[in-house]
């Protein structure tokens, strides 16, 4: 959403400019009669641009501009006035505004000049984005780390981008393959053109030859006008095929000969169309193990595998995970308005040591999971789902910390179970200690006992 503020000492015109603009979905629209109130709204909220008459009272509409570039550099602005003189223009510019319309104009010529806006404002995001991306070096499209094995992958990112070659990226699910391809596709020449992805488990085999190429009208039952697929949406472009071990034999063949000929035949057509699009694949499986099994086409292998990215799963980043987890805290806290400070050290060390079998995305909705239900300004060990802490409690690195003993340790461990199940069990019966008791099968005074002896309250369950 585009929040946009609207200066003018005429009402009218308020009324005409609020009007046209609400044909934009992505536009907010306030507005402001006395340019002090308006410098006085643009130091207490954020606005992304700003249309302003030149002639008014008390501030001037160069002025505001001047006032308003000073606490926001980034803030796009729009003149108008029905005084136009070469003088004004000039200094406009010179202010920084982005384009000047003169009194009385149309809506058709107020609307260009805020498409214009939109326009120059999402490339300079994407500028901003990619230029960041860039001089950071070893940031992707929200992928994170600094361990050298993540490096590695970011190193193969920048050598491949710029070429025209396939990729084929390999790893375990919730590594990150889909961003990988996404960062590929923004740093390449084709940044400007589609990304589409296509999850190729997810299509029936009956629809998938329809979905990627596309049909003619008549072309089947029910086909009623020609359709595009998805191969011929993404020309000039980047085609994802994410879980590509998934394509049933029959594509294999067909996908072979795209990559090959560089050309495509709708479903029911004659003629063949020519295709430029990049593909970068992905699979979770181990693809050389699907080839050696006849599963998957060896050629199509060799075809689509011209540069190959393995992304390591997370308990082979160690180094990346406690950075990953306050990334996660950061973002879902601001998402769900938890002042959160930090992770404290002892949950930071079972983050640590557990394992990840679901890799970015298990770290990723372990975080949001706790940040939901936390109570205090710190994540503790006590947020942590039980499963992670009882793994971590169990792994070989954590042995060492069990010295105090059999029966310590044992205590510690059925604490952390009581203290999830008793939090489930509330949340389930939304804080009705009677219902919890009847569920866990014992009376309304041992509940409440445990829920006094690990400081829970049913308040904080009931919604």
């Amino acid at each position: 959403m585009i929040k946009t503020l609207i200066v003018d000492d005429e009402e009218d015109m308020l009324e005409v400019c609020r009007d046209i603009l609400k044909r934009f979905p992505e536009i907010e629209v306030t507005t402001e009669r006395e340019g002090p109130k308006a410098a006085e709204r643009l130091r207490n909220e954020s606005f992304e641009l700003m249309i302003t008459d030149l002639n008014m009272p008390k501030l001037s509409g160069i002025e505001l501009v001047k006032m308003a570039r000073a606490i926001n550099p980034a803030l796009m602005t729009l003149v108008i006035t029905a005084f136009p003189t070469p003088e004004t223009v000039i200094e406009s510019v010179n202010k920084g505004v982005f384009d000047y319309l003169v009194k009385p104009f149309s809506p058709d010529q107020l609307m260009v000049a805020v498409r214009r806006v939109i326009q120059h404002k999402r490339l300079l995001h994407e500028n901003e984005f990619l230029t960041r991306h860039l001089q950071q070096g070893y940031k992707f499209e929200g992928i994170l780390g600094d361990s050298p094995s993540i490096r590695r992958v970011f190193d193969v990112i920048h050598q491949v981008a710029q070429t025209n070659s396939d990729v084929l990226v390999v790893g375990e699910s919730g590594t990150g393959k889909e961003l990988i391809a996404r960062g590929i596709h923004a740093h390449s020449r084709r940044k400007d053109r589609r990304f589409v992805p296509v999850d190729c488990g997810a299509i029936p085999e009956p629809l998938m030859e329809s979905e990627l190429f596309g049909h003619e009208k008549g072309a089947y039952t029910g086909a009623h006008s020609a359709q595009m697929g998805l191969m011929e949406f993404a020309d000039q472009g980047t085609l994802f095929l994410d879980e590509l071990c998934e394509m049933p034999a029959s594509m294999q063949s067909k996908l072979l000969r795209v990559l090959q000929e560089r050309t495509f035949r709708r479903v029911g057509a004659q003629e063949e169309r020519h295709l430029d699009v990049r593909i970068v694949a992905a699979t979770n499986r181990d693809i050389d193990a699907e080839v050696k099994e006849k599963r998957f086409r060896e050629d199509l292998y060799y075809r689509v595998n011209v540069v190959r990215i393995d992304v390591p799963p997370l308990r082979e980043r160690s180094e990346d995970i406690l950075p990953l987890a306050d990334h996660f805290l950061k973002r879902f806290s601001q998402e769900f308005g938890r002042p959160m400070q930090r992770i404290e050290d002892d949950a930071m060390e079972v983050l640590r040591h557990y394992l990840w079998p679901g890799n970015i995305r298990e770290l990723q909705n372990v975080i949001k999971r706790a940040v939901v239900l936390t109570k205090t300004e710190n994540l503790k060990v006590d947020d942590l789902p039980f499963h992670v802490v009882n793994q971590t409690c169990c792994s070989e690195e954590s042995v060492k910390d069990l010295a105090k003993g059999f029966f310590s340790a044992r205590s510690q461990k059925v604490d952390l179970f009581e203290i999830e199940y008793l939090k489930n069990l509330l949340t389930q019966c939304n804080g009705d200690v009677t219902v919890a008791a009847q569920k866990a099968g014992f009376p309304r005074g041992t509940l409440y006992r445990f829920m006094k002896k690990h400081g829970l309250s049913p308040e904080a369950f009931r919604k």
